[in-house]
C-alpha cells in the first residue's frame, strides 16, 4: 500500500497565489486593452457620453495611440525576468501593476494639453512596466506549483489573458457610455489595479516558506514536490554540466524559424482584431458604445470557452494513441488559421444590415483561431525542452513586434473608419497572412527534438570541426608529399637525362 499525500486544504494558498497571478493579468489586460474602445469614444462623443470632451483624431493618429504600448513592451521582457531573479516576484510584480495602474490614470489629465502625442508618450511608459509581468508570473509558478500540479495551476493562472480582453471591452464601452464618460474607463482601470496590488502586497510571497498564512501540510507537500524535481535536475546538471546555448544552430534552423514566423503570423491576426474591432464596429457596423462592448466581448469569451474545449479534446486524442503530437498540432493549428481567414473575410464584406452575422463570425474567428496555443504556442517544448525558455523568449519578442505594425497599417489604409471596401483590404491582408503563416509551419514545422537540443551539441560540434581540421591539415600533408615526390622524381629524371647525354657525349669524342 502507498501512503497518502497530505497535499493540505482543498483550497490552499498555492491556489490562492494562482488566482491572484489570473487577477493580475486580467487588470494588466484591462489597462492594455481599453484604449481600443477608450478612442473611439474619445473620437466620437456622441456614441458615447456627449457630456466630455471630443478629440479630432485622425485614424493614423489613433493607430498611434494603439501601436504604442508595445514600443515599450518589447523592450522590457528579458528585463523582466532578471528583476524576478534579483528581488522576487512579489516586489517586481507589484511595480510593474501599479506602475501601469497609476499611469493609465494620468491619460484624462495629459490628453487634455498633450493630445494624441501625450497620450502615446503614456502607453509606452505603460508597456516598459507591463513588459515584467510574464516573465514574473511564470517564475512564480516555478516556486509555488507541486509538480503534479503545474499543468492546472498554470492553465488557471493564463485564462487571464482572454479573460482580461473580454473584460477590457465590455466593462470599457459600458464606462463610456454612463455618467462618468470615457475618463472613467481609465480611473477604473486604475482602481482595480491598485486594489490587486494591495491585495497582492498582503497575501503574495515569493516561495511557500515565506507566506504567512499557508499551513505546514501544504507547505511539506510544496517543498517535498519542487525539491524532489529540482535534485533530478540538478544531479543532471551535475553530470552534464551548464548546457551551453548553440545560438548559430537555433537561427540556422528551418523549424525554429518556421516557428517563429508562424506565431508573427497569428500575432497580426489576432491584434487586429483585438486593437481594431470595436473601431470596425462603431464605424462600419453603426453599433452604439452599449452594443459595442457586448459585442466586443463576446469573442474573446468564445475563446475563454473555446481554449478549454481544445485542451480536452487534444488530451483524449493523444492519450488513446488516435493521432501522434505532430498530427494534433499541425491539425489544430490548420483549423486555428485557415478557418478564421475564411471568417476574416466574410466580415468584411457585411454592412451595418447584418450586424448578428458580423458578430458571429467574428466570434468564430477569435474562438476558433485559440487552437493556435495547442497548435503552435507550445512547439518550442517540442523541438527543445532544454532551450524552450531562450526560443520563447526570442519568439515571444517577434511575436509581440508585430502589433506594433498593424494599427499603423489600418492608419495608413483606413481613411474613413466608415468606409467598408478600406476595412476588407485590412481584413484580406490578415486573412493572407493567416493562410501563408499556417502553409509555412504545416510544410517546415517539426514536432520532434531538434540536434541542437542534446547536452552534448556543442561538444560533438567541436569535436567534428576538430576532425574536420584534422583532417584538413592531413590531406594538405598528403598534398605536400605528393608535390615534394613529384619535385624529387622529376629533378632526378631530370639528372639522369644529363648523365645520359654526357656520356653520349664523351662517347662521341
Amino acid at each position: 500500500m502507498t501512503a497518502e499525500t497530505n497535499t493540505g486544504p482543498m483550497i490552499g494558498q498555492r491556489h490562492l497565489q494562482s488566482f491572484l497571478l489570473f487577477l493580475a493579468i486580467v487588470v494588466n489586460y484591462m489597462a492594455k486593452f481599453n484604449a481600443g474602445v477608450a478612442v473611439v469614444a474619445m473620437t466620437n462623443a456622441d456614441n458615447a457620453n456627449p457630456n466630455f470632451p471630443e478629440y479630432d483624431w485622425n485614424e493614423m493618429e489613433r493607430s498611434y495611440i494603439l501601436s504604442s504600448f508595445f514600443w515599450g513592451y518589447i523592450m522590457t521582457q528579458f528585463m523582466g525576468g532578471w528583476l524576478c531573479r534579483r528581488y522576487g516576484a512579489r516586489i517586481t510584480m507589484f511595480v510593474s501593476t501599479m506602475g501601469s495602474a497609476l499611469l493609465v490614470a494620468l491619460i484624462p489629465w495629459f490628453v487634455s494639453w498633450g493630445g494624441w502625442q501625450a497620450y502615446c508618450g503614456i502607453r509606452m511608459a505603460m508597456g516598459l512596466f507591463q513588459g515584467f509581468l510574464f516573465p514574473c508570473i511564470h517564475a512564480h509558478l516555478a516556486n509555488w506549483c507541486p509538480v503534479q500540479e503545474r499543468n492546472r495551476l498554470g492553465a488557471l493562472a493564463n485564462t487571464g489573458i482572454d479573460c482580461g480582453t473580454l473584460v477590457a471591452m465590455f466593462a470599457s464601452g459600458l464606462l463610456a457610455a454612463s455618467s462618468i464618460g470615457w475618463p472613467g474607463i481609465f480611473y477604473v482601470s486604475c482602481g482595480v489595479g491598485v486594489l490587486w496590488c494591495i491585495v497582492w502586497w498582503l497575501f503574495g510571497a515569493n516561495q511557500p516558506k515565506d507566506s504567512k498564512f499557508i499551513g505546514e501540510a501544504e507547505l511539506n507537500y510544496i517543498e517535498t514536490s519542487i525539491n524532489s524535481s529540482r535534485k533530478a535536475e540538478e544531479a543532471e546538471l551535475k553530470a552534464t554540466g551548464p548546457i551551453p546555448v548553440p545560438w548559430k544552430a537555433i537561427w540556422t534552423s528551418v523549424p525554429f524559424w518556421a516557428l517563429m514566423i508562424t506565431r508573427c503570423c497569428q500575432s497580426w491576426g489576432y491584434s487586429t482584431l483585438q486593437t481594431e474591432m470595436p473601431a470596425y464596429m462603431n464605424g462600419v457596423l453603426l453599433m452604439d458604445m452599449k452594443s459595442n462592448a457586448l459585442y466586443s466581448a463576446l469573442p474573446y469569451f468564445a475563446s475563454w470557452i473555446m481554449a478549454f474545449v481544445y485542451l480536452i479534446i487534444a488530451d483524449i486524442l493523444l492519450t488513446r494513441g488516435i493521432m501522434s503530437i505532430t498530427g494534433i498540432r499541425k491539425s489544430v493549428n490548420s483549423i486555428a488559421f485557415f478557418v478564421p481567414a475564411a471568417a476574416l473575410i466574410g466580415v468584411s464584406f457585411l454592412d451595418s444590415t447584418q450586424k448578428t452575422l458580423a458578430v458571429v463570425l467574428m466570434c468564430t474567428n477569435v474562438g476558433i483561431n485559440a487552437g493556435s496555443t495547442i497548435g503552435s504556442t507550445i512547439n518550442t517544448i517540442d523541438l527543445s525542452p532544454n532551450h524552450a525558455g531562450i526560443l520563447m523568449g526570442i519568439v515571444n519578442t517577434a511575436a509581440n513586434t508585430v502589433p506594433i505594425l498593424t494599427p499603423l497599417l489600418v492608419g495608413i489604409i483606413v481613411k474613413d473608419d466608415h468606409d467598408r471596401e478600406q476595412w476588407q483590404i485590412v481584413f484580406i491582408i490578415s486573412a493572407v497572412i493567416f493562410c501563408v503563416g499556417n502553409i509555412v509551419y504545416v510544410t517546415f514545422g517539426q514536432m520532434v527534438n531538434q540536434p541542437w537540443d542534446a547536452p552534448d551539441f556543442m561538444d560533438k560540434q567541436r569535436s567534428s570541426n576538430l576532425q574536420e581540421v584534422g583532417l584538413s591539415k592531413a590531406l594538405e600533408a598528403q598534398q605536400s608529399e605528393k608535390v615534394e615526390e613529384a619535385k624529387r622524381k622529376e629533378s632526378e629524371a631530370a639528372s639522369e637525362k644529363k648523365e645520359s647525354n654526357e656520356s653520349e657525349g664523351t662517347k662521341e669524342n
